[in-house]
């Protein structure tokens, strides 16, 4: 119905003042005996001016001026934009005949303008009973009928409702809605015991825009990862965690910083006038307060407290559910979410396919897809997706974790500045786990699939080895790091890893891609770092025992690969530390350097052939020969967790240069661009593993007689894997204690099964299979 006007009075019309404008309503009252009340006496006599906080208006005004003259495009009135987000035709709608206006009067309804409530032909005024309605209402098909939700039936139509300017879509159920103003409700819609529901004019919906007329103050930041806000970021809808990266990370990059703000502001609507939205078959029953908001289709929400300034997107394949308690205000809820149980969250992104639950507290912060927050306090902090945060008492501050992470029960992560103001840090790589209990300090900054035994850390960390336990061994006053652990001693838990990340991904809509396996470009560069570290503490342990007192880094690097590499009692009997990690003067000592060495060496070949064997299964005429000839070249060092994408730095560098060049305008571009990153990704992988295996082999380009000793090593590590699962799940199994609280060993393995038996260790037996027939199988090939 665009460019629709206010009709003229008909003989029904019980219209006040119809010559009275309908915008710029005077914010001052009216009434002359209210004039006094605009100056006001303090104690001493002096008259001083004061705002009204609450004014008086003419009677004939709600429903009107819902957008000011001056922010009127010329030629437009206050439904212009309505009018686009309804796409109706005006011959959609008819006025009331007189019949059905006398049978709304009869039924208790009353209405400063009986021509300004329009309907449909379908329209049952006996469904409408006990309402009042200001301003321009629209009905679609109001018929006798019942909407069912679950076990919630209501029949259709308005009853004991006040509607302020809306359009209802058709077979609506609007029960007991004390306010509902400036709406546009979709079809099929349960609106039941609702306080208040209503958009202002200059409604953002949880985006960090400014409105037209607004300043830069009226924008809502986000302050992540840093307290202070020096990593402030706008929220928006559809953002990702690699968008709020990206964003939040290049801090030094001053135009990039310009552009994205720029880029945001572009990519929503900034004209006032835009309505609120319930989507096709929502459910909103008793609630309190629903304002500035956008709900999408299929979305329940049920008993929450308060949706300020929000957008909610849902769907029928990913529906959201918005539960009991729930406040949430200044955000964006992800597709697929369910928010419930007294949760509150203010400034908030939550990714698709996010649980925040049973009171827990989020406040400027960004969570990734598939990840669970709950009972616990998350603050200032960007946490990529494949996050579980859900025991009580767990308190994450100012922190940037890159998913498929797990904080445990009673960890305090950031709770401890050590500068003078709440600027301190926490950084995490992916797999990021910390024990019960555990106490972190800002700054600290952690490998990938670090995990941090029990215990209070007494001073910052900067853990650069990988799937490494950190113990804080407060009797003998030092920290102790195992590198490699996660291979070594719990295998089924990090082989499990991808699989469970997978199963727990319902999400339908895939905005941001996720590198689930625990070998990938970015681990396997931290993994080869490690390497040369250990080489050198381990050379540099010997020198020392052997009183060499003047020696460099790069015979200490000789001497340390010369014993790592050799028989593991080379390196028994030496006290190798760990340089950098602590900021104390207590000893970092590094346990079994030399099996770590050796761990991390056969996790770099596993990853190298394993995609490898992946490029040649896709290709069935692949050879060693023609390999290198496709995929040689020099090795990408440098990667970049984007949100949990694994991204080369080249192609992070030229996705900046584009957003700063004008070429990606919008945050769809930007995506587009990630889309297509993410297409070439398991090339660029592949890749990767033929420089990885070359530089494991220490060979330029491995010759045939390598590629035959690399590949059987490689079946050697997958059976090693398949052992070790089972070895590492038999433990819990194996522990008497575990066994004391049933009658038999044949009730225990009633109750929680055995190690081979489960179903992980069955797919991990069909897994080394089917590796072990494709490395038979590129052999033959040379």
């Amino acid at each position: 119905m665009s460019g629709h006007q206010p009709f003229p009075r008909s003989e029904t019309s019980r219209s006040v003042r119809p010559d009275f404008p309908l915008q710029g309503i005077p914010r001052r009252t009216y009434l002359e005996d209210d004039r006094h009340d605009s100056q006001r006496s303090d104690r001493s006599g002096k008259e001083t001016q004061y705002m009204d906080s609450v004014s008086i208006l003419p009677p004939y005004t709600i429903g009107r001026g819902f957008v000011m003259p001056e922010h009127l495009p010329k030629g437009t009135d206050e439904y212009h934009i309505r009018n686009e987000q309804v796409r109706r035709p005006a011959e959609y709608w008819r006025r009331l005949l007189p019949a059905e206006v006398d049978a709304l009067r009869r039924n208790g309804n009353r209405c400063d303008n009986w021509d300004l409530v329009l309907v449909t032909d379908e329209f049952e005024p006996d469904m409408i009973r006990g309402n009042e309605f200001f301003g321009l209402v629209r009905f679609g098909r109001v018929r006798r009928a019942v909407v069912a939700h679950h076990d919630l039936r209501l029949p259709t139509g308005v009853t004991g409702s006040r509607i302020v300017s809306c359009d209802l879509g058709a077979d609506v159920a609007i029960h007991c809605v004390r306010y509902l103003a400036h709406y546009i409700v979709g079809e099929r819609c349960i609106l039941h015991n609702v306080d208040e529901m209503f958009c202002s004019g200059r409604a953002k919906f949880g985006c960090g825009i400014v409105k037209d007329g607004e300043d830069e103050h009226a924008r809502t930041w986000m302050n992540v990862v840093n307290e202070s806000g020096g990593r402030g970021i706008l929220p928006c809808d559809g953002m990702t965690s690699a968008d709020a990266y990206l964003w939040a990370a290049f801090r030094d990059d001053a135009a990039l910083q310009r552009k994205l703000v720029e880029v945001t502001q572009r990519s929503f609507d900034a004209r006032r006038g835009r309505y609120g939205t319930i989507g096709d078959q929502s459910v909103i029953v008793s609630t309190r307060i629903v304002k500035d908001t956008a709900i999408g289709a299929h979305c329940r929400v049920e008993g929450a407290n308060a949706l300020k300034n929000v957008t909610v997107n849902s769907s029928g394949d990913e529906p959201t559910q918005i539960g009991q308690g729930v406040e949430l205000v200044n955000g964006i809820v992800g597709l697929g979410c369910r928010v419930c149980f007294g949760s509150k969250a203010v400034r908030f992104v939550l990714g698709n396919n996010v649980a925040l639950k049973l009171g827990a507290r989020l406040v400027d912060a960004c969570v990734g897809d598939n990840s669970t927050v709950s009972c616990c306090e998350v603050v200032s902090s960007l946490l990529f997706p494949g996050h579980e945060q859900h025991h009580n008492n767990s308190f994450l501050i100012a922190a940037l974790v890159m998913g498929q992470s797990n904080i445990a029960a009673g960890a305090t992560l950031g709770s401890n500045h050590n500068s003078r103001a709440a600027d301190g840090e926490l950084l995490a790589g992916r797999g990021f786990w910390p024990g019960l209990c555990v106490s972190v300090k800002h700054s600290s900054r952690f490998a990938s699939f670090t995990l941090l035994a029990k215990g209070d850390h007494p001073a910052e960390l900067d853990v650069t080895l990988p799937f490494s336990l950190v113990s804080n061994n407060a009797s003998r006053d030092r920290l102790e790091i195992l590198p490699a652990y996660w291979w070594m001693h719990n295998m089924y838990a990090l082989a499990r890893n991808p699989s469970k990340l997978e199963a727990r991904d319902h999400r339908m809509t895939k905005t941001q891609h996720v590198e689930t396996d625990f070998l990938a470009p970015d681990t396997v560069e931290e993994i080869l770092s490690a390497r040369r570290l250990l080489e050198l503490w381990t050379g540099r342990a010997y020198l020392r025992a052997t009183s060499v007192k003047k020696a460099g880094a790069a015979q200490a690097l000789r001497k340390g690969r010369e014993l790592l590499s050799g028989p593991v009692e080379a390196t028994a009997g030496l006290e190798v530390l760990g340089e950098g990690i602590e900021r104390s003067d207590r000893l970092v000592v590094i346990r079994k350097p030399a099996q770590a060495w050796q761990a991390y060496g056969d996790m770099a070949l596993h990853y190298a052939v394993k995609n490898l064997l992946s490029y040649m299964e896709g290709n069935p005429r692949a050879t060693r020969a023609s390999i290198v000839k496709a995929m040689g070249g020099e090795r990408q060092t440098q990667w970049v967790n984007l949100g949990g994408q694994i991204v080369c730095q080249n192609d992070v560098n030229k996705l900046i240069a584009d957003i700063k060049r004008g070429v990606l305008c919008t945050w769809k571009d930007i995506h587009r661009r990630h889309h297509a990153v993410w297409e070439a990704y398991p090339l660029s992988k592949r890749r990767h593993a033929l420089a990885v295996l070359c530089e494991v082999l220490g060979a330029p380009r491995p010759t045939k007689e390598q590629w035959m000793v690399a590949l059987h090593r490689a079946g050697r590590i997958q059976r090693e894997i398949r052992d070790r699962v089972v070895l590492s799940r038999r433990k819990d199994f194996d522990n008497p204690f575990r066994q004391a609280t049933f009658r038999n060993r044949a009730e225990m393995d009633a109750v929680i099964g055995t190690a081979e038996g489960s179903s992980f260790a069955k797919a991990v037996r069909r897994e080394t299979e089917s590796v072990l027939r494709s490395i038979e199988a590129a052999v033959k090939r040379g």
